[in-house]
């Protein structure tokens, strides 16, 4: 009997236990209030985006562009390094098909050897009608000299015999002053055709070695140390395979990879507060546990429509200040423009912001008041408050059950009542929450 005593005690006792803890905790009228802290410091507006990473500096790689010269319009990569291959100067970077100026290069070869044959042919007939002529002149010369002994010996003669001896002299000199001037006339037009084919024979040669020059550019080195990037061309990257034009042979970017930049898109409702030389904290995608800074160098006065979006995004340009050989073009970027930055503020989360009438914000308090406060400047999270709090006030992030009926304590109030610079102050509650502060000691 008396131990049945005991257990009936000891089982009354867990039950009322039990109803304790459902009333006090766990039953329809316990609170799951969530509260924080007034934090004071700095305080930090950003606008956040996601970029894409390109170099800031880099150098296109071309084809033969000269050989448009020889009437080739298009070309064909041969061979091509895979894009992202990183380069050093002077290696590899592709090779272009040389079927076509290879046949222009022999036929070219070919008039070559025949403008040289015509060159050589016109020497010889030069050699040859200069020769004649000179013997022609030398000729005519001993004729005069033959015409004057003549006259000379005839001056005892009958006097028609002397006048058609000096009519002979006359026409000897004549013909042999004829011969001279033809000859002059003869050199200079001989000159002439030499010159003529000269000219057009050194045209040729230099085409042919232009266009062995040009062969040597249809492997395409590279200019600088870089990262190979492909070009895109009529919507298409140009890679093994593809078909340059000689008018636009670029084969390939090669960015420097030392100088980094994020390409960002800023929405229409924030890019007013972006201005450039604002710093920005940034992040990668692929490299989680590092962290970059940077700088706006850029914003675009002009907004435009991203593809699947019907919003308007303004370009911004952030220029990355460390140089790191791990970035890459085309890497995804997280950034942080920072707008705006106050040094030394109070500042609560934004969930214990409440509004009345439209008009007054205010918070609860965790001593029982419904505070109106003034805010500030805002962020994603959390929100400046310039009066009504003190730095280690506590404030509820939702409703208390016993704060809907509450009447706001407005900031005229608070002056008098509460010394702002001293968190340790009791608070003189108006009348109607003394009876709560009674209760909730």
């Amino acid at each position: 009997m008396k131990k049945n005593l005991i257990y009936v005690a000891v089982g009354s006792l867990v039950v009322i236990v039990i109803l304790y803890f459902f009333f006090t905790q766990g039953g329809p009228g316990a609170s799951n209030d969530l509260l924080a802290s007034v934090r004071q410091g700095k305080f930090k507006v950003e606008i956040t985006t996601t970029g894409e990473l390109e170099a800031l500096r880099s150098v296109q790689v071309f084809g033969p562009s000269e050989a448009r010269k020889f009437r080739i319009g298009n070309f064909t990569i041969d061979k091509m390094v895979d894009e992202g291959t990183v380069v050093k100067k002077g290696e590899f970077i592709c090779s272009i098909d040389k079927t076509e100026l290879f046949g222009r290069l022999e036929d070219k070869r070919l008039d070559l050897e025949q403008i040289r044959a015509q060159y050589e042919q016109t020497q010889l007939d030069t050699s040859l009608n200069l020769r004649v002529e000179r013997d022609n002149i030398l000729n005519l010369e001993y004729i005069v000299q033959e015409q004057e002994l003549i006259l000379e010996q005839s001056q005892f003669e009958p006097p028609a015999i002397i006048k058609q001896n000096e009519y002979n002299l006359e026409k000897a000199k004549r013909e042999f002053d004829q011969a001279k001037e033809r000859y002059r006339i003869k050199t200079m037009q001989e000159r002439a055709r030499m010159v003529e084919v000269g000219a057009k024979l050194r045209e040729v040669e230099a085409e042919v070695n232009q266009m062995i020059d040009v062969l040597d550019k249809f492997v395409v080195l590279a200019p600088q140390d870089g990262m190979v990037i492909y070009v895109t061309n009529r919507g298409n990257k140009v890679k093994e395979g593809s078909q340059i034009s000689s008018w636009n042979p670029v084969v390939a970017t090669l960015p420097d990879l030392t100088s980094m930049q994020s390409i960002t898109y800023v929405n229409e409702v924030d890019i007013r507060r972006v201005k450039t030389g604002q710093s920005v904290e940034i992040g990668m995608d692929a490299f989680p546990d590092k962290k970059y800074t940077g700088k706006v160098t850029k914003v675009a006065n002009v907004g435009q429509q991203r593809p699947n979006s019907d919003a308007k995004v303004f370009e911004v340009v952030v220029r990355i200040n460390e140089s790191d050989p791990m970035l890459r073009p085309s890497m995804t970027t997280s950034n942080a423009i920072i707008a705006e930055q106050l040094e030394d503020v109070l500042y609560v989360p934004l969930e214990a912001i409440n509004v009345e009438n439209d008009s007054i914000n205010y918070v609860y308090l965790k001593n029982g008041v419904k505070q109106e406060v003034k805010m500030g400047m805002t962020n994603a999270n959390d929100v400046v408050i310039e009066k009504g709090l003190n730095i280690g006030d506590r404030v509820y992030l939702n409703t208390p059950n016993w704060g809907a009926n509450l009447a706001v304590r407005l900031l005229d109030e608070l002056n008098g009542k509460r010394n702002l610079d001293d968190p340790e102050e009791p608070v003189a509650a108006v009348d109607r929450n003394q009876t709560f502060l009674k209760d909730n000691p």
